[in-house]
Parts: structure tokens; sequence; C-alpha cells
């Protein structure tokens, strides 16, 4: 059975270029892949992970030995002393927030390289006074601006580190922003400013998006304390829910009293049925996330061969798996985005129109056919409406499904007449 795009020799020129193209970053794709499955393999046979290790706990989940093995499996990929894995975190917003509020008290402040992307401006307090923000409890935020090409700046960072400044906050990813996502050379550099300056500054990254993207991860570099997602790359597309914080163990510490209770911390939480996906969640998280980013370096080459603009360009290096690529007008960019969940194994049938969402200020479209709800390791295709009309592309469980997705989806922009060349109105 032939596919339905093979009738149409402009797209099959476009994808037989766009692929040929990226070879050599399908090749270092791979390369990295096979770097971290044998770290985290390894990593797996110090632990002397057994099948007990799944059984499942209730109740208040003392001693639960699955549970403080994959905390040592996670501090030990990482990079960190210590680490803490819960299903109860709902989202990486969640998990950065924990952390922040675990080692932030009243009337200290935490400076953020860049402005953080819209639900941790609201946890924060930065663009509305909720309670329970962290402007509520009286700890402010700095916000350091980045530099002329979108990356931390440390001299403006450390500009803005007063005596009673505690965390310097990091964002890997670039999130829903034109910024540059940033690598792991590119965080040395800067942790290792920020340390010269003053060693008592805690230094956190938001490592959602990234993990096993790079062989290196923020905790190997020196960075105090990371958190991230499961339902992003850790979780390999298999853990329903939850995140992770790692760090330093006496900051890893506070964290989980702010997450559990004093007193109770990292020795509660009952497991249920979740840590089998876990702990194969992680193993296959190397191979899964070299799937989406293959996945990611064809969707900037295809789309730039049909005239959109990308970023990154699809010959750029990666440290994240967010691909953004910008629209003309919001037309183009609501179609492409609904084209994405026709693509999809769930919910194909669905139409995506833009919504209101907690914690952003515009509406946002989200075209994710994913069999785990919110699920950004699977593919998926959103971002909020407001110019320019960028689209943010990320995940994809097979490198075959995101060339399926995202061929259909140019078909539907070439069929509809929404390329650059077809049109030049903004709408």
């Amino acid at each position: 059975m032939s596919a339905p795009w093979h009738d149409k020799k402009e797209l099959i020129k476009l994808a037989e270029q766009a692929e040929t193209k990226i070879q050599p970053m399908i090749k270092q794709a791979e390369e990295t892949a096979d770097w971290n499955q044998a770290k985290v393999l390894n990593i797996f046979k110090e632990e002397g992970v057994s099948s007990f290790h799944f059984n499942p706990s209730t109740g208040y989940g003392y001693d639960d030995t699955g549970r403080e093995t994959l905390d040592r499996i996670y501090a030990k990929v990482f990079g960190t002393e210590k680490a803490m894995v819960r299903h109860q975190f709902i989202s990486g917003t969640h998990a950065i927030t924990a952390a922040l509020f675990g080692v932030l008290r009243p009337k200290e402040r935490l400076v953020y390289a860049g402005m953080p992307y819209d639900t941790l401006q609201t946890a924060i307090g930065l663009s509305e006074n909720k309670r329970g923000s962290m402007k509520d409890y009286g700890i402010a935020c700095d916000i350091a601006p980045l530099d002329s090409e979108g990356y931390p700046d440390s001299k403006a960072i450390l500009d803005r580190v007063y005596p009673e400044t505690r965390v310097v906050a990091l964002q890997r990813s670039k999130g829903y922003a034109s910024r540059p996502s940033v690598s792991m050379e590119k965080m040395q550099k800067i942790i290792n400013e920020i340390r010269a300056y003053r060693k008592d500054l805690i230094i956190f990254v938001d490592n959602c998006y990234g993990e096993f993207v790079e062989k290196t991860e923020p905790g190997h570099l020196g960075a105090d304390l990371l958190a991230g997602s499961l339902i992003k790359n850790p979780g390999g597309g298999l853990v329903r829910t939850g995140g992770y914080i790692a760090g330093r163990k006496q900051y890893v510490d506070q964290a989980a009293s702010r997450f559990a209770a004093p007193g109770i911390g990292l020795e509660g939480g009952a497991t249920l049925n979740s840590l089998l996906e876990m702990y194969q969640g992680l193993f296959l998280a190397p191979h899964i996330v070299s799937q989406a980013l293959k996945g990611a370096f064809y969707t900037a080459a295809l789309l730039e061969e049909a005239g959109l603009e990308t970023f990154p360009s699809c010959l750029e290096t990666r440290t994240d798996l967010i691909q953004a690529v910008t629209f003309k007008n919001k037309q183009s960019m609501i179609r492409f985005c609904q084209a994405i969940q026709e693509a999809s194994p769930v919910d194909s049938m669905v139409i995506p129109e833009p919504s209101p969402m907690p914690g952003y200020k515009d509406e946002v479209i989200m075209a994710a056919g994913a069999f785990i709800q919110g699920s950004s390791i699977e593919l998926s295709a959103d971002g909020p409406l407001r110019p320019p009309y960028t689209a943010y592309i990320q995940g994809g469980l097979t490198f075959s499904h995101v060339k399926y997705a995202v061929q259909q989806a140019l078909h539907a922009l070439m069929k509809e007449g929404l390329l650059p060349e077809q049109h030049s109105n903004e709408q």
C-alpha cells in the first residue's frame, strides 16, 4: 500500500533532499544514544536492578527498596549526589517549583537568566501575584537579560546578585521562545563563572527536554540542583506521570521536605504500580530521545526545503528536542498543528483549536495525539497564538512516525496554499 503523499512529486523530492542533508546529524544522534545507553545499562548493573525492585508499595510507602534504588540510579545518571523520582509530581513545573521553594526562604532572592516560560512566570509571581506564588511568600525574582545572541549572560546575572540572593536559575531549553537552547559546553562556562564569583550561590537548572540529548548532564558540570518531567525525555514514552529532582544532598533533602513534609521527605510516598514503567522508561530513554532528535533534524530540514523559517536550523547541534517553526500567519500555524494531529495514533479525528490554558497569557493550540496526555516525548506541535506565529514541534517515539506526520502536515499546507511563496498577506 503506497503512502498518501507518493503521488506528490514535489513533496517526494523535498523529503529525499531533507533526509540526505541531515545524514551527518543522524549519525551524531545515534552515537550519543549508544554512549548514553551504555551509561544507563552500567548503572543498572551497579545497582543490581532485579524484578523485586518493581514491586509496588501502598499507604505511607515506607522502606520501598525499588523507589530508593531508582533514586540512586537517577543521581548517577545525572551526575549528582542524590535524587528523588516521584510519580506524584504532576509536571515539570511542579518539580521545578518544589526544588526552588525547597531552597528559598522569605526575603531571599532568585535570579533567572532570561524570562522563564509562562507556567513558571505564574509560579514565581512574575505575571500575576497568585496566592501561593514565590512573590506571595516574599521571595523576589530578578530577571537577567540574555546576551545579543539570546544566551544567558554571566555578567548580567552577576550584576543582579545581591547579598540576599540565594539561587541562580538557568533554563536549558528555549521553551516557547525564540532564544537558543543552552549546550552543555556553554552551560559549563556559565556555571564556572558564577561559581568563581560566589561559591555559596545555588545554581539550579531546568533540565526539561534536554535529558540524553548530549553525553553529559548539568550535574556533571557542577550544577547544584536540577529538575525535569517524566513525561518528557527520561520517561522513555512509558511513564504516565511524574518528575524528578536531582542535586546536592542537602538541597534535594530540602526539596523533598517541601514536596512531602518536614520529617518525611524522601522516606515516604507509595509507588503503587509506577516503578516498572519508570525503570523501563529510563532504560529506553537514550534510544527514544535519539528517535525524537532525528525527527527534529528532519522536521527542520524538510520545512526549510519548503521555504519555512526554522530554529534551530537542520544542521545545528542540539541540546534539547524542541524544533521551532515560524509561519507567515495564524491560519498556517493552526493548520499545520491540525495536520500533525491528523497523523497521530490517538485522537486523529480530533481537530485542535486555539483555547485558553492555565498558566498562559495567550490562547494555545496543541496537537498531541498521544498515548499519555501531555506527553512531550511523544510527537506534538503546539504554541501560543501570538506573533511571530511559531509552533514548537517536539518528541516522537519513532523517527518513522515523525517523518510521516511532518510530510502530511507539509502536504496540507501545500494543498491549501499556505506556504510562504503561496501567500503574502498577514492574517
